[in-house]
């Protein structure tokens, strides 16, 4: 755990987890000042309560003598990493750190780290809810809505903490350490970001860079990329697969989903493939995975099944809306990238009148 206390700290952009991250640090001691270009009046939500716990507040930019004048400097997940006043604190040696690597290092208890391009919120949703189930203490977060520094306080060493991750938090973790890691999938998004497909993907796999032989890493065997990953990870593989027997892992097979705890053991079953009430073969492959996650985890089937059998679809994904005039309406607004909305449009067998908008990311349409 990292002492932050006297400590000059500059919180970079100020979303949901730049602010809880301001106010954590000036808790523990820190004098925290909070930088974003969004104007004061953009802001204006936010700043009182900022000022309130005595955190000096720039708009309207970022002044290169703020950045200099810092011990450590705490990167929200919507800022690029290459912007130029970052670019240039790395050169005097300054250390840079996103709010889910600060976070991690005040984290009680194990992670189970979720990824991927499409499925995190459900899975990572589903996930939370078997451990629950199991009685085990578990607490959710990231990505998903609340950021994993307001995890901090109610972890304990016996708590699972279950986060939903990005690959904009991932780029700036260091130490980061997930108990089990999962890879859902690795399809093109964030290319306006990332660059490149293999930078994106390469930030998705810093979810296991600091695994060892006593964790365990998930892969979607499905998936060509995402499976290129169990390559160079030093934590046993355990596999995903809606096509075929993993050696193993979780798969589909005669109607049912089926785990293997290890190669050349019987496969157990956790339940009928028909019993889950969530729509498409992407959901199936998020179930998967989060059978195998759960398991891992020490979960047991009847919990598994439980849980999964009575789960709902989270808001904004394939979430059914209502029936009008004979016409049935849902709302997948979270299909943000080409992948997610060709697997939405799959999950129905024809007719489909779809209403599309958004931001395009130099995703191949």
């Amino acid at each position: 755990m990292m002492d932050v206390k006297g400590k000059k700290v500059l919180v970079v952009g100020l979303g949901k987890s730049g602010l809880a991250a301001a106010l954590f640090l000036r808790r523990r001691g820190a004098s925290v000042t909070v930088s974003d270009v969004r104007s004061a009046e953009a802001l204006a939500d936010q700043i009182p309560a900022l000022l309130e716990e005595g955190i000096a507040v720039e708009t309207g930019g970022h002044g290169l003598l703020t950045f200099r004048r810092q011990d450590l400097i705490v990167v929200s997940p919507g800022v690029p990493v290459d912007t130029p006043e970052l670019a240039q604190v790395r050169t005097f040696g300054l250390p840079v750190l996103g709010e889910l690597e600060l976070a991690a290092r005040f984290l009680k208890g194990k992670v189970l780290a979720i990824t991927g391009s499409n499925g995190k919120t459900t899975t990572t949703t589903l996930v939370g809810e078997i451990l629950k189930a199991a009685g085990l203490p578990t607490l959710v977060g990231g990505n998903i809505g609340v950021p994993v520094i307001a995890l901090i306080e109610d972890s304990k060493p016996e708590t699972w903490s279950v986060l939903e991750v990005s690959s904009f938090q991932l780029e700036t973790t260091q130490e980061f350490h997930p108990a089990i890691a999962v890879i859902l999938n690795i399809t093109p998004d964030h290319l306006d970001r990332h660059g490149t497909f293999e930078n994106y993907a390469k930030a998705k796999e810093r979810i296991f860079a600091r695994q060892g032989g006593e964790d365990f890493l998930v892969l979607n065997a499905d998936d060509a990329r995402a499976g290129e990953a169990a390559a160079r990870s030093k934590a046993p593989v355990y596999w995903f697969s809606r096509k075929h027997e993993v050696e193993q892992g979780a798969f589909a097979a005669h109607g049912e989903i089926r785990f293997r705890c290890a190669a050349g053991e019987a496969a157990e079953t956790i339940l009928q493939l028909a019993t889950i009430p969530l729509k498409g073969d992407h959901n199936v492959e998020n179930v998967l995975g989060a059978v195998c996650a759960a398991r891992l985890a020490g979960c047991d089937a009847e919990a598994i099944r439980r849980t999964v059998e009575s789960f709902k679809a989270v808001e904004h994904r394939l979430e059914f809306v209502s029936t009008i005039n004979d016409v049935e309406f849902y709302n997948d607004s979270k299909a943000t990238n080409v992948d997610a909305t060709e697997k939405a449009i799959a999950a129905f067998p024809g007719g489909i009148p779809l209403i599309l908008g958004g931001k395009d990311k130099n995703s191949d349409y």
